[in-house]
């Protein structure tokens, strides 16, 4: 529990950072040359600030103490709140996933083979285009590497080739 008090808290004061620097996600992206999402990650510590980022994000929020900035450098613990998916965006990208999984799972295998999109390499942001009808459009992108099933042989396995010598 206290775990996850410190973590809103440091959320709560990396957000007023960003609040104050009157910057959005995709400005402060486009300061780091990170995605939007993934900076928006960082300053909820779903992500993992690296050594060679720090500056940059240091320079897009100048507001940012160097304790925080070690702080985003440790492994965050990432978790969600489950009450998350009652926020009507949330609930509707889960129900876009929903509806069109399984179409998207199958011109997966179709075009890659019997395999999965990583959510660990892994890229996402979230755009704002103009529709055909002049309306305004959300655009996300996932962009995970394709990962295959591998065929379990027992001759492949670590554990097992470790007992036999």
């Amino acid at each position: 529990m206290e775990k996850q008090s410190n973590k809103a808290n440091m959320v709560a004061s990396l957000m007023s950072v960003k609040q104050k620097s009157g910057k959005t996600f995709s400005q402060i992206a486009e300061e780091t040359g990170l995605t939007n999402v993934y900076v928006a990650q960082l300053l909820r510590r779903q992500a993992q600030l690296k050594p060679e980022t720090a500056s940059k994000l240091k320079a897009a929020l100048p507001l940012l103490s160097d304790d925080q900035l070690h702080d985003m450098m440790e492994a965050p613990l990432r978790s969600y709140d489950p009450n998350l998916i009652q926020d009507p965006t949330v609930y509707r990208l889960n129900e876009a996933v929903m509806h069109f999984g399984e179409s998207i799972k199958e011109i997966i295998n179709e075009e890659f083979g019997d395999g999965i999109m990583s959510a660990i390499d892994f890229f996402c942001s979230v755009d704002k285009v103009k529709g055909v009808d002049g309306k305004d459009r959300v655009v996300v992108t996932f962009d995970g590497k394709y990962l295959p099933h591998t065929e379990q042989k027992s001759e492949h396995m670590v554990s097992r080739l470790m007992r036999k010598e």
